[in-house]
C-alpha cells in the first residue's frame, strides 16, 4: 500500500496525502506586500497538481523590512482581505491545505529599493559578507526586541483570520529568530543572548506569545534548521566576524524538545543563511546569483564589493563555490528522522526530493510523517496526481536536476524554471512556461485564457527583468 497517499491529521487538519509544497518564494506580489492574482495562480498551479498541502513563501511580519520587493507581508490589517481572498480561492475544488509561514529577515534582507540601516538589525553586531546588503549587522535594542516579538503575534493573528488552515514559524534560512539562536552571530551577554538558554529566549517568547493570539485549535509549525553548518554552505560564508560553526544537531534537539508542548509539527531543514547546499541540494548557480549580486550593487559598499568580485573573478569563484555544492535525494532525510525519533511531534522532511521510492521508503521507516518539496514541483507541478493516478512511475516525465537556476532567480525575475535543457534547448518555450507561471486571471476577451500569445510573450519578456 502506497505510503504517500496514506490521509494524516495534525491538530484537526486532515491532509490527503503526504505530499506538500514547501516554501518557495518570488516576485508574484504587489510592491506593498499585497498578494495579488499572479500570487494566487501561482500557488494554485501546485493545488491542482495534488499536494496535500502548500506552504507558502515565508511573509514578512515587520513593515518596514519587506525583502526583497514584491514579497508578501501580513505586517498589517490591510494584508489580510487579500490573503484571505486568494487562500480561498487556492483551495476551490481542490483537496489542498494551505499554510502561510511567517518570519523577519532581520540582517539578512535581501534587497530594498533604497538602503535602510533598518535592514541591518540582529541579534549583536559584526560582519557577514554572504548574506544581507548592509556592510555591518547592527545590534537591536531591547525595545526593538519586544516589538519584534509583538510583530510575529500580530501577524499570526492576521493568518488565522485570513482563514489559513495552519502557521508555520521559520526558524531557519539565517531569518531573525535563526540569529538569536545562532552563536556565531549571537554574541549578546544579556538576557537574550550569551549561552545556549539566553540565545533561546526570543524563540521561546515569539512561540507564546504567536500561541497566545492563535489559541491551541490552531495548526502551528516551525521549520528550523537540524544544524547549521557555517562553513559549508561556500567559502564567502566564512567570513563572519567572529567565526563560529553555529548550532549542531545536539543543541537543535534540545531547542525542539522545549517547544513539544507549544508546536505542532517540525519541518526540518539543514544549513545557516540562503541559499546554503543542504536547504537546496544541487548545483551553485553562479550566474544567477551573481544577477542578483549585481542588481543591488548600489546599497552598499560590501554589496558593491561583492558584485565585483562575482564579475572580475568568477574564473576562479565559479569553481571555488561550486565544489561546496551537490545534489542529493533526500539530503537532509536523516536529520528529520533523529527529530521524528527523540521528540515525537510529526516531522516534515525536505531536502531534494522527486523519485517515489526514496519518498515511500522514508513513510515506511517513521522517518517522517511528509515531505515537502519546491524545486521538484516548479518542474513537474502534476507530480503527486501522477503517482496517484500511476502506481508503478517511479519519476516524472521530466526530472528537475536541481540546477538551481530557480533558486538564484528569486528575487530577480518571474518565478519558474530556468534549466533550458528541460525545454530541448527551446527558449521560447522557456519564456512560454515561465510567463504562463506568472498570469493574472483571464479576461473574458481573451481566445485562449491559458496560453500567451506570440506577440504577449514578446511584450513579456520585454518587461520581465
Amino acid at each position: 500500500m502506497s505510503q504517500l497517499f496514506q490521509p494524516l491529521v495534525i491538530n484537526g487538519v486532515h491532509f490527503e496525502n503526504r505530499m506538500l509544497r514547501s516554501s518557495v518564494g518570488g516576485r508574484t506580489c504587489n510592491y506593498d506586500g499585497t498578494v495579488t492574482e499572479v500570487w494566487k495562480n501561482f500557488e494554485r498551479r501546485f493545488a491542482e497538481g495534488g499536494v496535500g498541502g502548500i506552504i507558502s513563501t515565508t511573509f514578512h511580519v515587520n513593515q518596514d523590512r519587506l525583502s526583497p520587493p514584491q514579497y508578501p507581508s501580513i505586517a498589517g490589517p490591510k494584508f489580510v482581505p487579500y490573503l484571505k481572498k486568494y487562500v480561498a480561492a487556492i483551495k476551490a475544488g481542490n483537496r489542498c491545505k494551505y499554510i502561510v509561514q511567517i518570519g523577519d529577515p532581520g540582517y539578512s534582507a535581501y534587497s530594498s529599493l533604497f538602503p535602510d540601516a533598518l535592514d541591518a538589525k540582529s541579534s549583536s553586531g559584526g560582519f557577514d559578507l554572504a548574506f544581507g546588503y548592509n556592510n555591518l549587522r547592527r545590534r537591536m535594542s531591547l525595545p526593538e526586541i519586544e516589538k519584534a516579538v509583538r510583530d510575529f503575534a500580530d501577524a499570526a493573528a492576521r493568518v488565522r483570520d485570513a482563514c489559513a488552515d495552519g502557521l508555520e514559524i521559520t526558524i531557519t534560512k539565517g531569518y531573525l529568530i535563526h540569529q538569536f539562536l545562532n552563536p556565531a552571530i549571537n554574541r549578546r551577554n544579556d538576557r537574550w543572548g550569551g549561552d545556549a538558554d539566553r540565545r533561546f529566549e526570543f524563540l521561546r517568547q515569539v512561540i507564546a506569545a504567536v500561541r497566545g493570539r492563535i489559541g491551541r485549535d490552531f495548526l502551528l509549525g516551525i521549520r528550523l534548521s537540524g544544524e547549521d553548518l557555517m562553513g559549508k554552505p561556500f567559502p564567502l560564508s566564512r567570513l563572519r566576524l567572529p567565526w563560529h560553526s553555529g548550532n549542531g544537531l545536539p543543541q537543535m534537539l534540545d531547542y525542539a524538545r522545549r517547544l513539544k508542548q507549544d508546536v505542532d509539527y517540525l519541518h526540518v531543514v539543514a544549513g545557516y543563511g540562503f541559499p546554503n547546499p543542504r536547504d537546496v541540494p544541487g548545483r551553485f548557480p553562479f550566474d544567477e546569483v551573481k544577477l542578483f549580486f549585481n542588481s543591488i550593487r548600489h546599497l552598499s559598499l560590501k554589496a558593491s564589493f561583492r558584485a565585483t568580485c562575482f564579475n572580475f573573478f568568477s574564473p576562479v569563484l565559479r569553481p571555488l563555490l561550486g565544489a561546496a555544492w551537490r545534489y542529493e535525494e533526500g539530503v537532509n532525510l536523516e536529520l528529520a528522522r533523529q527529530f521524528k525519533a527523540q521528540i515525537g511531534l510529526p516531522v516534515i522532511a525536505n531536502g531534494g526530493f522527486q523519485g517515489r521510492k526514496l519518498m515511500e521508503e522514508a513513510l515506511a521507516s517513521g522517518g517522517c510523517d511528509l515531505i515537502s518539496m519546491a524545486r521538484s514541483l516548479i518542474a513537474n507541478p502534476q507530480l503527486p496526481r501522477q503517482y496517484e493516478t500511476e502506481p508503478d512511475r517511479k519519476w516524472p516525465d521530466n526530472l528537475c536536476n536541481h540546477c538551481n537556476r530557480c533558486v538564484g532567480r528569486t528575487g530577480t525575475s518571474p518565478l519558474g524554471c530556468y534549466n533550458l535543457a528541460r525545454f530541448k534547448g527551446n527558449q521560447r518555450e522557456m519564456l512560454r512556461q515561465i510567463m504562463e507561471w506568472n498570469r493574472p486571471d483571464p479576461v473574458a476577451s481573451e481566445a485562449a485564457p491559458h496560453a500567451l500569445g506570440a506577440a504577449a510573450i514578446k511584450r513579456a519578456s520585454g518587461s520581465a527583468g
